[in-house]
């Protein structure tokens, strides 16, 4: 048992936890990163667009996954500690709360739009109809969360490779199946559903609405950085970690790619449902090549997938907000107890009240795919703020400690922080105008639900918490080591 894994009940001298056992390889971390980050379920929202989904990844890749993959590895190898112990270092403490905060809140609305996804796709193995029934969808939502907060509160070591695993059989080996079946199709003479000439490399310009459609985009290449909380595993972090970000990159950017061209050669942009976007084609290429006995077999891989990322979004900022609060008593007592396997159930477990609660919003939105929207992009506001907040701290750390060892240094920091800031910033304004995939509801109703979450979610809660933390609710010393101890 590694010492990530001792149990709450079972003290241990500080010293004695240096230094840990290694416990993940650097590609084990870049897979890890790969199925946090990227799948196949966002695929069909790019799909839409055919040829121009090339344009529509690639320029956050350059404005905002470049930044973030390069930014995070310096500062992943000068600070153990993830986002915390970054913005804490660079900026101030309730800044650094503020962004764990943030990373943490956003899966509170990540979730149910993962899930939707996993819900529809699951209804291709019973029937396809209910891939757009609102009361299906929140069903499945819940059952599925609720498991997957039951595995987690076992342990963080079998994560790991569940996420591996997952990435591996539901998202990689589908992936290029589609892709495959995609270009036999079309190599045997098949027109493609969407037109692929020159003209078609950019995308219609309609207004504010068309830059919408990049800003959700920075929410597929978000989470970049989640898994430095476990960058003290690796066993020479300096240099590792660069190398697992690089190769998560590439992973992402073929991931998200590929499959959603494949998606548009096959589905016309007007019969194609965001979340069941994925089975349609399979669906069609499967039926094309009379191989249709194959559809429960890749909707249960691409399950598997979600389920895998899901996974470790529940292991990575539950576990770095338990640790900073544990430290700091930024959460009540509560909140910070560990069950017998060392997790922080109670955190899932209330996480899980609010996720449930959220999840009817599937029954009550007549359209579940405006309703995935909506999600979608609440995520994607609350946490712009982690990275606004983190490439505002890389900029000061380089100029107030420009001596503290770091195993790696990004090539023109500042250039690739302003950057960075200047793309986040402009996603938080664009993400409150509705793109056309909203549908015809009602502008203002669209801009206070988003911006309600954001403000709620983003600022209101976490600053209530600093209001009113007590310094008994301070813990660490008093129970596990922190995370950086444990290092």
């Amino acid at each position: 048992m590694s010492s990530i894994d001792t149990p709450a009940d079972v003290p241990k001298p500080r010293a004695a936890t240096r230094p840990a056992p290694t416990t993940l390889t650097w590609v084990t971390l870049a897979l890890m990163t790969t199925a946090s980050v990227a799948s196949l379920r966002a695929a069909p929202t790019m799909a839409v667009y055919g040829l121009a989904c090339v344009f529509l990844y690639l320029v956050p890749a350059i404005v905002f996954l470049l930044p973030t993959a390069l930014v995070s590895a310096e500062l992943a190898s000068g600070w153990n500690g993830g986002v915390y112990r970054w913005v804490s270092e660079g900026l101030s403490k309730p800044l650094g709360f503020l962004a764990v905060w943030c990373q943490f809140a956003m899966t509170i609305f990540y979730y149910p739009s993962l899930l939707g996804f996993v819900a529809s796709t699951i209804a291709y193995i019973i029937d396809p109809a209910l891939a757009s029934s609102g009361p299906y969808t929140a069903i499945v939502i819940v059952v599925l969360y609720w498991s997957g907060v039951w595995v987690s509160s076992r342990g963080t070591k079998a994560l790991a490779g569940l996420a591996s695993g997952g990435l591996i059989i539901g998202t990689l080996i589908p992936g290029t199946l589609l892709v495959v079946l995609g270009m036999v199709f079309l190599g045997q003479g098949n027109p493609s559903a969407a037109p692929m000439t020159a003209s078609n490399l950019l995308p219609q310009w309609t207004g504010l609405a068309s830059l919408v459609l990049i800003v959700n985009n920075f929410l597929s290449y978000s989470g970049m950085e989640m898994n430095a909380v476990h960058v003290s595993s690796l066993k020479d972090p300096p240099r590792e970690y660069p190398k697992s970000m690089f190769l998560a990159m590439g992973l992402v950017l073929l991931i998200f790619i590929l499959p959603a061209l494949a998606i548009s050669w096959v589905v016309p942009a007007d019969q194609l449902s965001l979340t069941a976007g994925v089975m349609q084609a399979f669906d069609a290429f499967f039926e094309y090549f009379n191989i249709g006995w194959l559809t429960p077999i890749a909707a249960v891989a691409l399950v598997s997938a979600s389920l895998a990322g899901m996974l470790t979004w529940l292991a990575g900022p539950s576990k770095g907000l338990l640790e900073i609060s544990r430290q700091e008593g930024y959460l009540p007592p509560f909140l910070q107890k560990l069950n017998k396997n060392g997790i922080q159930q109670n955190i899932l477990v209330t996480q899980g009240i609010v996720t449930t609660v959220i999840a009817l919003g599937y029954a009550l939105i007549p359209n579940v795919s405006s309703a995935y929207w909506i999600f979608s992009v609440i995520t994607t506001q609350v946490y712009l703020i982690v990275y606004l907040l983190m490439f505002t701290a890389a900029i000061r750390l380089r100029k107030t400690q420009p001596d503290h060892p770091r195993g790696y240094r990004a090539p023109a920091l500042r250039v690739l922080c302003v950057t960075g800031l200047l793309a986040s910033l402009a996603a938080l304004f664009i993400g409150f105008v509705p793109s056309s995939q909203f549908g015809s509801g009602s502008v203002w109703a669209y801009i206070a639900i988003v911006g309600g979450g954001l403000v709620i979610l983003g600022f209101l809660i976490p600053w209530a918490f600093l209001k009113f933390r007590k310094p008994s609710w301070r813990t660490a010393d008093a129970d596990v080591p922190s995370e950086g101890d444990r290092a």
